[in-house]
């Protein structure tokens, strides 16, 4: 009796859970114990590489929205200089042609021959490039904040 108590706590390892167990049944449980405890920790470092990329994912995000709001802003600004420019450019168009009708109007009165220039068409219509519309190249410098 002695010695099938010895073999039966020799084979439960001091664990009481497995004193009725014959071995490989015990093998099998401890082995799937330690396959769970690696599977456990596999998903712990996947979730951890996942939670890292999802950090390094939301930075890059940040870095291109201020991007994209500084050329937001630079274009806001360029497109009201370029509002001022066409105002501007009314403006002067519409004072030339006052002029050219004072010039006009002299000639007629004074009887001398007067050199007129005609106003050219990209000024009356500046919405009709002289020349095909070509890319405008920037450095790229221009664009980062």
């Amino acid at each position: 009796m002695a010695s099938m108590k010895q073999t039966s706590n020799s084979g439960s390892d001091g664990d009481p859970r497995y004193a009725g167990m014959d071995e490989r049944k015990r093998k099998r449980m401890i082995s799937n114990r330690e396959s769970a405890k690696r599977s456990r920790m596999r998903k712990q470092q996947h979730l951890q590489t996942l939670i890292s990329q999802v950090t390094q994912l939301q930075n890059e995000n940040s870095l291109i929205e201020e991007k994209i709001n500084g050329a937001t802003n630079m274009y806001v600004v360029l497109a009201s200089q370029n509002n001022v420019l066409r105002a501007q450019l009314a403006e002067l168009t519409d004072r030339l042609c006052s002029l050219n009708s004072v010039l006009q109007i002299a000639e007629e009165v004074s009887g001398l021959a007067m050199d007129i220039p005609e106003i050219p068409d990209t000024l009356l219509e500046p919405w009709q490039f002289p020349c095909p519309i070509q890319p405008v190249s920037a450095p790229a410098s221009m664009f980062q904040c």
